[in-house]
């Protein structure tokens, strides 16, 4: 694991939580129990917090990053998907942020929201509780009814859990 204090700022990361070889972890960062941090995915906390919560997944290739003024913050049991980039934004508890998109400065992303794939979202926007935020630049759309991200969510972080600790235990180098 590539993990970096960087001065005084030094990554909190729960012994629960996977942190896969080819992330890389520096500064400000704490990382909560039973959390993932997938193989390219970099958080640097060089400039602020960078909180992730409990059981959730950073996945392969994402961003985080963070302002002096503005910390990111992940919450419990939330979904990050491939090559996604926030910065210096709140991503409430079970939340899915789509594959490719981009969460700007002051966005707040309410509890129990999607972020479709490829959305941005711009700075100083809130996706309430229970829509989705999709397209650039990402436009709301409440959660269509009677469908909720319950039993997905529910599936997917349970998903990311077992598989944290499948490679914990039985990832090993071959070269």
């Amino acid at each position: 694991m590539a993990i970096y204090a960087l001065g005084d700022l030094t990554p909190q990361i729960d012994p629960s939580a996977y942190v896969a070889p080819e992330a890389v972890v520096i500064g400000n960062v704490v990382i909560g129990p039973e959390s993932s941090i997938w193989p390219g995915a970099v958080l640097r906390g060089d400039h602020g917090l960078i909180q992730i919560g409990a059981k959730t997944s950073i996945q392969d290739g994402s961003v985080v990053h963070t302002t002096d003024e503005w910390p990111t913050i992940v919450g419990d049991e939330c979904v990050v998907g491939h090559i996604v980039h926030l910065e210096g934004c709140r991503i409430g508890n079970r939340c899915l942020v789509g594959s490719g998109s981009i969460v700007l400065n002051r966005a707040v992303v309410e509890p129990a929201s999607i972020v479709g794939a490829a959305a941005l979202v711009a700075e100083d926007m809130v996706v309430p509780s229970g829509h989705m935020a999709l397209g650039v630049p990402a436009k709301l759309r409440p959660l269509p009814e009677g469908k909720r991200n319950d039993d997905w969510i529910d599936y997917a972080v349970d998903f990311y859990v077992d598989n944290g600790a499948n490679f914990a235990k039985n990832l090993r180098r071959l070269d």
